[in-house]
């Protein structure tokens, strides 16, 4: 059975299901059995087909599929989840990444539930962006645990996130509710590839950082990249356009984030990928920044951390977000 929740549900599962997570982002397929408590078995992954068509990239997902339907606790599975690099539409179960040029509109919950099918396992299935599936992670076993209310962002090529809601995975009725990367913070800011201008992914994204740093003069020096991560490199010995690139995104980024606290009231940020790596670099100009744009009396204590679980948010997530929209064991993620 394929399900498209509209609602969270906090209704109990079986104390002893087995989640069975999926990760699909543009450089690979990753699989794993996630226990009620986090802990993950038989993990497995494949590179992410290049140069094929929609079957080519879904054979790589059957693939993963059957190592999982391998491991001796695969009848214990009761539920999956899919994360996906988006844009999604779990309203119907689709996907169409920036980054998996073969699939557009392309219905990867029926296909993974016809998978899962034929290795004997009728069990329900949910779709989350990856975006979503990192907020339940974080909000389960992460850097949110605790908080009723939160925003968890991933900043890396593009900028996506999710929200938690009075202990509840909110992510809309078709999976983008706290896609905070095109929120516009720059009202005569460049146009952004989704359409609109000056959102906040067009400034403050890894991509972004780095065209724009190259565009104001920074070279890279022997040994670094010209990405974000060699601004970051940069930026951390003082280069002062590398310096004003990462203020530049850092206040887009708190910018935004007071928008969501402001709207929502959200008292914690978490904040991963690629270009969190740099660590205070990225974070100090957010936070300086946020004491200019979160002035009200109800945000100014929001709190902007990093992420803690790295890269194994995509399957915790995937499977967090699956126990928190179909209900789960009493002690894994509460909706």
């Amino acid at each position: 059975m394929t399900t498209h929740p509209s609602a969270p549900s906090a209704q109990p599962g079986r104390a002893d299901g087995l989640t069975v997570a999926i990760d699909i982002g543009g450089t690979k397929i990753a699989g794993a059995l996630v226990h009620p408590d986090g802990a993950m078995t038989g993990t497995t992954r494949r590179p992410t087909p290049r140069g094929t068509d929609a079957e080519g990239v879904v054979a790589a997902v059957a693939e993963v599929l059957a190592d999982l339907a391998r491991d001796p606790l695969w009848p214990s599975v009761v539920r999956c989840g899919v994360g996906s690099a988006g844009p999604v539409d779990t309203s119907r179960g689709t996907v169409s990444p920036v980054n998996i040029g073969a699939w557009r509109d392309f219905p990867v919950l029926d296909r993974v539930s016809a998978e899962l099918a034929a290795h004997g396992a009728r069990i329900p299935a949910v779709l989350a962006g990856d975006g979503v599936a990192m907020t339940a992670a974080e909000h389960w076993l992460g850097a949110a645990r605790g908080h009723a209310d939160a925003l968890c962002m991933v900043v890396s090529t593009g900028v996506g996130g999710g929200l938690i809601l009075n202990n509840r995975l909110h992510p809309g009725p078709t999976g983008n509710a706290g896609h905070i990367g095109h929120i516009s913070v720059a009202f005569d800011g460049e146009p952004c590839v989704c359409g609109s201008r000056g959102c906040v992914e067009s400034i403050a994204s890894g991509t972004a950082i780095a065209r724009w740093a190259l565009a104001q003069g920074w070279t890279p020096t022997a040994g670094q990249d010209a990405t974000a991560a060699g601004v970051a490199a940069a930026a951390r010995t003082g280069d002062p356009v590398a310096v004003a690139a990462f203020d530049r995104a850092g206040r887009a980024l708190a910018a935004a984030i007071a928008a969501t606290a402001t709207l929502v009231e959200t008292g914690i940020t978490v904040i991963g990928g690629g270009v969190a790596a740099s660590g205070d670099t990225l974070f100090e100009p957010i936070r300086r920044h946020l004491a200019s744009y979160a002035t009200l009396s109800f945000v100014r204590g929001l709190k902007v951390v990093p992420a803690s679980l790295g890269t194994d948010a995509g399957l915790i997530g995937a499977a967090a977000a699956a126990t928190m929209l179909l209900g789960g064991p009493a002690g894994g993620p509460t909706a």
